[in-house]
């Protein structure tokens, strides 16, 4: 290549010393901490992980805590936060860490690396860190940096030139400088080399070395290939209630948002009267809420809601709940929440009009 990597680091690392964000888990080196931080910090805003990083670590102050913490703990921690995954993957990961390296994070790449949930990017970034191991942390803002910087047209979305990436960012670490370089790659890449058509690129310390810029091209840097479009699900959901509680199930073991508490919901193309007669309301009033929608990273979901106060009900394949239970207890995800609140207004609605017609 034209440009060393290595020549990047000092333009690089002074002007993270001097710009960079002061961030909570930038004040700690304790590889616990950071690898709580680096998997909050997958596919999620910086600011929406703070409040979670610090209830989290304050709940669960040790991979020991994190080890034999309960589900339903977990998944109330960390409720809002999306891809529920991360955290299970977190606690198979702390029960290995207990079993197999008496409770601490392994000071090895490739230790690290075995670990349920931990790939090369937060291995990378633990390693380099917590334990100044020179080893890179290649997210998508580190590629779109790299690419811009050697004008460099492969496409970023291949395992092939991420895998590139890390090696040869990785030959170009040392023991001293591996933890900055990362974080100042990766902030580099979250405040001034943005994506699309928005990097401010006369704030960046790399402006005199960037191919792209030098081409006027930025824009065309990086290159991605075509995604497959998402998969468009249509559902009804229900906000069911007997007039103070409301009914909740869990979703299947396996899957998407596997074994959370979700709102009772069925495919569009099923009749939801039948529904809820087979869910054994036999008697009730339906309303109509607002649609939502909900995207996940493979399917988004197009939901038509209904309050439906049941007045007569048999058995039904429910938990019933007072709606203070579901904020002290039970983690309902994201896709769910707004059809929620709505539901909670009209509850109100109707237990206010109902306290006025008995008095």
């Amino acid at each position: 290549m034209e440009i060393e990597i290595k020549n990047l680091w000092l333009p690089l690392c002074l002007w993270y010393e001097r710009e960079k964000r002061d961030l909570p888990w930038r004040r700690t080196k304790d590889p616990y901490a950071v690898w709580v931080s680096e998997i909050m910090l997958q596919q999620t805003r910086v600011e929406a992980v703070k409040p979670y990083y610090a209830r989290f670590l304050q709940t669960l102050p040790t991979i020991r805590d994190l080890a034999e913490a309960e589900e339903e703990l977990l998944l109330k921690l960390w409720e809002g936060l999306g891809y529920y995954s991360r955290v299970r993957n977190m606690q198979a990961a702390a029960k290995q860490v207990m079993a197999e390296y008496g409770g601490s994070l392994p000071a090895d790449y490739k230790s690290l690396l075995s670990l349920k949930g931990i790939g090369s990017y937060t291995a990378g970034a633990v390693a380099s860190i917590a334990f100044s191991l020179p080893f890179a942390a290649v997210d998508g803002n580190v590629l779109r940096v790299m690419s811009r910087i050697f004008a460099d047209d492969r496409d970023i979305l291949l395992p092939a030139v991420k895998k590139d990436w890390e090696k040869e960012i990785s030959e170009a670490l040392t023991k001293e400088n591996a933890g900055t370089v990362n974080q100042a790659l990766m902030e580099l890449g979250a405040t001034i080399c943005l994506p699309k058509g928005e990097p401010k690129c006369f704030l960046c310390p790399m402006l005199p070395m960037c191919r792209a810029y030098r081409k006027g091209k930025i824009a065309q840097f990086p290159v991605k290939g075509q995604k497959k479009p998402r998969t468009i699900v249509h559902l009804n959901v229900f906000f069911l209630t007997d007039g103070k509680r409301i009914a909740l199930r869990k979703r299947p073991k396996k899957g998407l948002l596997a074994n959370l508490w979700e709102l009772p919901n069925g495919r569009q193309e099923e009749s939801f009267a039948v529904m809820l007669q087979e869910w054994g309301i036999k008697k009730g009033s339906v309303t109509p809420m607002q649609e939502q929608k909900h995207i996940f990273t493979h399917v988004e979901w197009r939901m038509t809601c209904y309050f439906v106060l049941a007045e007569e009900r048999e058995d039904t394949p429910f938990i019933w709940i007072e709606p203070e239970k579901m904020q002290e207890a039970y983690a309902l995800p994201s896709a769910f929440k707004k059809i929620w609140e709505e539901g909670i207004s009209f509850l109100d609605v109707w237990q206010n009009e109902k306290a006025e017609i008995l008095k």
